[in-house]
């Protein structure tokens, strides 16, 4: 039976889904994920950080608080440019998407035409926007909506029980409230949370109980797994089990069955083993690169080889440009579409008409 989206879960029966024998459990969230995805197939985004450090915030697991000493050396605003040519760089090398994050409380106002400037360019290159930039207000979600944002990312990071042993300095509801707003606007929410902080089972499944009951459901779900940096108060965390992390990500497929749930931070540390397990209970996104922000991440190359060894393929954007935009996305494309094809192990082989049409319906 197809996998219904729901938005009335129960921690107790999350739970439940928790407590199932691990292959029980694998297997409910494969047939969950070929319901709604191509088996082999991952989205590929590249996350860059385009204003590092000095963050006001005091989360107990970012390297990037004012509050912690942790040896990063605080960074401005990069010039836009800058951000391009970086765009230009994850494009070639396979991204479908770039992300844009800035560690801020919230964007100020003085900063606004130069993030919109990123956003309008980005996307004429071809690729989807994304940007995480702390909190919004209503006039700021619908000025990123209008310059063509995509996706804004802003997690909840775990149970709003546990959330206060974490953050002190924005609260659960501020986060739900920026969800809104970017909702609001029209664009897509990327939102999920962290495992390794210190919380509960009840937590883990308190955090996907609120993912999964927001209407609709957020598109991209990133599973973070708690990146230990010295001089944060979370550095001496015990480590996740690896059995525990894609136990998480099967859960998050079947409540979330029409999302793309994403191995995020914590990814340099899965072999390929567990990388493939968490692909098998449905993980269908990662970043792409050799960092995410500031922390270390697995660099392209060794991505693909292991994408080859399984037979993954990188998902392809299949692009719906506004009609200002058209003709130059288009120009832009066909310019580069030898050279993007050739990045891919086996995208040189052509894809059905029936396979095209069945991914235009999951778009």
């Amino acid at each position: 039976m197809e996998a219904l989206v729901r938005h009335d879960w129960r921690v107790a029966e999350v739970n439940a889904l928790f407590a199932l024998p691990f292959n029980d459990l694998l297997f409910r969230a494969q047939q969950v994920h070929r319901q709604h995805f191509d088996a082999n197939q991952v989205q590929v985004s590249t996350l860059l950080s385009i204003k590092t450090g000095a963050c006001p915030e005091d989360c107990k697991y970012c390297p990037q608080s004012a509050r912690y000493k942790t040896g990063l050396e605080a960074e401005r605003l990069m010039e836009v440019e800058q951000v391009l040519e970086r765009a230009r760089e994850a494009k070639a090398a396979g991204s479908s998407r770039f992300c844009m994050g800035a560690a801020w409380r919230n964007p100020h106002d003085r900063d606004m035409p130069y993030l919109l400037r990123m956003v309008q360019e980005v996307k004429a290159m071809g690729m989807e926007t994304c940007m995480t930039l702390g909190m919004l207000t209503a006039d700021q979600a619908l000025r990123l909506a209008d310059a063509g944002l995509d996706y804004y990312n802003h997690n909840l990071d775990t149970s709003p029980e546990f959330y206060g042993e974490i953050i002190s300095t924005r609260t659960y509801q501020d986060r739900l409230d920026t969800l809104q707003n970017v909702r609001d606007a029209g664009m897509k929410i990327c939102s999920g949370g962290i495992v390794g902080l210190g919380e509960s089972a009840n937590d883990r499944a308190g955090l996907l109980v609120q993912l999964a009951n927001l209407s609709p459901q957020p598109e991209s779900v990133p599973i973070n797994m708690l990146v230990k940096v010295q001089g944060t108060p979370l550095a001496q965390q015990d480590e996740v089990d690896p059995f525990d992390f894609i136990r998480i990500i099967a859960v998050a497929r079947i409540m979330m069955p029409t999302s793309h749930v994403r191995l995020s931070a914590g990814r340099e540390k899965m072999n390929d083993q567990m990388q493939a397990l968490c692909f098998l209970a449905g993980a269908n996104s990662i970043f792409y690169g050799c960092k995410l922000l500031t922390t270390a991440n697995p660099d392209e190359n060794s991505d693909m080889q292991l994408f080859k060894r399984l037979g993954i393929l990188p998902e392809q954007r299949v692009q719906k440009p506004d009609l200002m935009q058209e003709q130059a996305l288009h120009e832009v494309m066909q310019a580069k579409r030898d050279d993007a094809e050739a990045l891919f192990y086996d995208a040189t082989k052509p894809r059905s008409k029936q396979s095209q049409l069945g991914s235009l319906r999951r778009d």
